[in-house]
């Protein structure tokens, strides 16, 4: 066991050590949630619907995993209304964006295939590389260049099939994925040949038409084969789907995905309250607006106490390049009202550790300005 101690001291004198949290101090203003839309903390949005909810809906377990459950119809339900709003031939349920991505990429990466990613893609996608047992490479940060170029490579090395990997929104920068160059790619490259794949984690509910992400905003989304997009995050529940172009895919994905194959499935009560929370945010165009403003004045404050131009997201980094120091200021904001959490590595590599501020349409322009008076404080 002492191994153990020593490599935790290890970390520890890195400022890498990490503890599960107690309950954030009543007051602080969170600028650390995945709820975008502020649908989250929405307490006459739940109690409507579990006054309302009844029979199979109310179920609080599957007591199966999808392909054993007794009970289908939430599951159904929820995944037409996902084929009707991304027009997609076929829509699959998952546990999580986690069991999503380890799920999904070994069970696309047939035999002959090699898998391109971007280099800052989320680590549940670089699990889901690993465990395909094919070979993979990350391609430089939306470099679309560099990501045809491994792509040719690959082909033309014996590769029957490459599948390109991104995120539509990265997750630790806030910045947007290359969506329209790789599928320049495809095309150029061959739509048999090429196999698209976009995380669609932090953008669903928040941008692209009725907030369904900018995978839909694209004239040409049926390109992309498969859309991952989650519902823990903006739409306020837990679990993840996916969204294929081919029906052909999505059967084989029903049948070979393990994390999919060995769950058991969420509960129909949790299913049936996403339905909710998505049906309710395609509707929600001025919440949007109003978190897009957020994320301008938010990137302006930024800059002028950091003099660091930033593209406004309603993912904003603010790199401290230490991770002593990230954990320091963290605390600090703390202490004046602000729960803005540090990135370490190994969520981001050596150096560029940070604070990370991720905004909610339940925020206020005044909670933004508060932010950047204590940041200025505290740098």
């Amino acid at each position: 066991m002492s191994n153990y101690q020593q490599l935790l001291d290890t970390i520890t004198a890195k400022g890498n050590l990490r503890r599960l949290p107690d309950d954030a101090p009543a007051g602080l203003i969170d600028l650390s949630s995945n709820d975008y839309l502020g649908l989250g903390a929405n307490r006459r949005l739940m109690d409507d619907f579990l006054a309302t909810t009844h029979g199979d809906n109310a179920l609080l377990t599957s007591a199966a995993s999808r392909l054993l459950a007794a009970v289908q119809s939430p599951y159904k339900a929820l995944e037409q209304l996902l084929v009707d709003l991304y027009r997609s031939a076929s829509v699959v349920l998952f546990n999580s964006g986690y069991h999503a991505n380890s799920g999904l990429i070994p069970a696309l990466a047939i035999p002959g295939t090699q898998i391109i990613a971007d280099r800052l893609v989320h680590a549940s996608i670089i699990d889901g590389m690993r465990l395909a047992g094919v070979p993979f490479t990350r391609s430089r940060h939306n470099n679309p260049g560099q990501m045809e170029q491994l792509a040719r490579k690959a082909l033309d090395g014996g590769a029957t099939r490459v599948i390109l990997i991104a995120e539509s929104v990265y997750s630790m920068d806030g910045d947007r994925g290359c969506i329209e160059e790789m599928i320049d790619i495809k095309e150029r490259l061959g739509k048999d040949r090429v196999l698209l794949y976009v995380d669609e984690a932090h953008a669903v509910g928040v941008l692209g038409p009725q907030g369904l992400g900018l995978v839909a905003a694209s004239p040409r989304a049926a390109e992309v084969d498969v859309v991952v997009g989650t519902f823990g995050k903006a739409l306020a529940s837990m679990g993840a789907f996916a969204s294929f172009s081919n029906p052909e895919v999505a059967q084989w994905v029903v049948n070979t995905a393990r994390s999919l194959i060995f769950s058991t499935a969420l509960p129909p009560l949790n299913v049936a309250w996403t339905l909710t929370t998505l049906r309710q945010s395609l509707s929600m165009d001025s919440r949007r607006e109003h978190l897009n403003a957020l994320s301008a004045r938010l990137a302006d404050g930024v800059a002028s106490v950091t003099g660091n131009e930033t593209t406004p997201s309603h993912i904003l980094p603010i790199i401290v390049g230490d991770a002593n120091r990230a954990v320091a200021l963290s605390r600090r904001l703390a202490e004046r009202g602000f729960k803005v959490l540090p990135i370490r590595t190994p969520t981001v590599p050596p150096g560029t550790e940070r604070l990370r501020v991720s905004l909610s349409a339940a925020l206020s322009m005044d909670n933004i300005d508060g932010f950047i008076n204590a940041l200025k404080e505290v740098l």
